[in-house]
């Protein structure tokens, strides 16, 4: 296959147009309260074989693509996932992502082979694909939904949990690997991928961690880069020794994210950017994967079906049963329950049993890809709705501060650039009533495009970034003390040692 400059350039033009349009569409779908991702789709499906005429029917390309997309994508749900605020939730989460995945496939294939009709190994693929959660699907409605912090962090950590554990089951099924071991085989081996994928991905995670806070590099834009390749070496070690690969990317960014690296909002912000680049161009690859001609009523209906069955019955029951781990009201449960939202990933995991030769997987696609479109139009924009019904909102709470920190090696210390959000009770504060510890000072206020030194009586408005030079030892407790004002106000407690 032969690819010469004039094509690469018509490739340019159309990817950048294709991208920048789909940027414009992120502000559309947040007004709508839908997932980018719908957008994205028919975006591929006007540029395929129906539309403007472009074939690509390449299923092993779109599994290896698709994967390499959700393997970005965890890596900055990883690095942007506060601990500090997810451990009380993981728990819950965790049980989502294992046992309620379990239950949900279980309820999926057993309807699927009795009421609708498909064969047995049909109905467990599909129950397997649609079980998990979409992060990107989630999120991209949730931000605009006040939500408790426990629902927030039980979905968010079952979103970046629950790939790991379907990838393993829909590959083992699809490979005939169950039929050749069994199913306690099967399980055995779902556990062994999972137990090694978090085992080398908290080594990389650590060490990675450890090594880049000793080398000073030389300059700011190496440290994003060192910190995804971290995640990715991660999940390459994993995947070469047969384990989980997206459980080890995932947990590795998780410990990268959360640990006292230089420059960590910057990197942030770039592995946000990556993985929007990476949802564009996974959502517009599988719109282009599908052929509209096959979508007949009959797809049409089994969908339908499928995706009552996966609502009504498999979620709820799969979040009933994850709960045990951690009881919550039943208010609380039923958001949980609508809040499910499935994205790229359940279209994604299709490619694996089409890559397989699987029969019946075009019709599996073709069902899935309906699955998603249509629930996704009913779910997620009821979801402000639904919250409100059930009473789980909350008023507007400060959100974490924006905060980037730098190192200053000569000194052994650092500096921390904190923006002061809308909504962040910093406003009004002093500095001196800030009693940051013993060695940490704001340098320098930036207001409106101004900079001034600040004095102890200077006081701190919505809007305002502000320098703070701490000592490395001090660093956590400084940012510590800024959360704490942040939220509270200037009587928040003041922790001493």
């Amino acid at each position: 296959m032969s690819f010469d400059v004039h094509e690469l350039d018509l490739f340019v033009l159309v990817g950048s147009a294709v991208t920048l349009a789909a940027i414009l569409a992120v502000r559309l779908s947040s007004r709508a309260g839908l997932p980018s991702l719908l957008i994205y789709l028919l975006m591929g499906v006007a540029l395929g074989e129906s539309g403007v005429g472009i074939e690509f029917e390449d299923a092993e390309v779109a599994h290896a693509l698709g994967f390499a997309a959700l393997a970005v994508i965890l890596t900055e749900g990883g690095l942007t996932t506060s601990w500090r605020e997810a451990r009380s939730s993981m728990r819950l989460g965790l049980s989502l992502a294992t046992v309620g995945v379990a239950v949900s496939v279980a309820v999926v294939a057993v309807g699927s082979h009795y009421l609708l009709g498909l064969p047995w190994e049909l109905a467990v693929l599909l129950g397997a694909v649609c079980s998990p959660t979409d992060a990107a699907a989630v999120f991209s409605v949730l931000r605009v939904v006040p939500l408790p912090q426990r629902l927030v962090g039980s979905l968010e950590a079952e979103s970046g949990l629950n790939d790991a554990p379907t990838v393993v089951l829909v590959t083992l099924i699809s490979t005939g690997a169950v039929a050749d071991n069994g199913v306690l085989g099967m399980l055995g081996i779902i556990v062994f991928e999972l137990v090694l994928g978090v085992a080398l991905g908290l080594l990389v995670g650590f060490g990675g961690a450890w090594v880049m806070r000793r080398v000073a590099l030389p300059s700011s834009g190496l440290y994003p880069l060192a910190v995804i390749s971290l995640a990715f070496l991660a999940y390459g070690t994993t995947t070469a020794l047969h384990g989980s690969g997206f459980a080890a990317i995932y947990v590795a960014a998780l410990v990268l994210g959360n640990s006292d690296l230089p420059h960590r909002q910057t990197t942030r912000s770039f592995a946000e950017g990556i993985a929007w680049l990476a949802q564009i161009g996974l959502f517009v690859m599988l719109g282009l994967l599908l052929s509209p001609g096959r979508i007949t009523l009959d797809i049409v209906g089994t969908a339908i079906l499928a995706g009552l069955l996966l609502t009504f019955v498999a979620r709820p029951v799969s979040v009933l049963v994850s709960s045990v781990v951690r009881p919550m009201p039943w208010r609380e449960l039923s958001f949980l329950s609508w809040a499910g939202l499935r994205g790229a990933v359940p279209i994604v995991l299709t490619t694996i049993p089409l890559s397989e030769g699987v029969g019946d997987a075009e019709r599996l696609f073709d069902i899935v890809f309906v699955v998603v479109v249509v629930y996704t139009v009913i779910t997620a924009p009821s979801l402000p709705l639904v919250a409100r019904v059930l009473r789980v909102t909350r008023r507007s709470e400060p959100r974490d501060l924006d905060l980037e920190a730098a190192p200053l090696d000569r000194v052994q210390a650092d500096l921390l650039q904190i923006t002061i959000s809308p909504v962040s009770r910093l406003h009004g504060v002093e500095v001196g009533e800030l009693r940051l510890p013993k060695g940490a000072s704001v340098s320098l206020v930036i207001r409106d495009g101004e900079t001034l030194v600040p004095e102890r009586r200077t006081v701190l408005r919505h809007g305002d970034d502000f320098l703070v030079v701490t000592p490395r030892k001090a660093r956590e407790k400084t940012e510590e003390r800024l959360r704490q004002v942040s939220a509270k106000g200037r009587l928040a407690q003041w922790l001493h040692d």
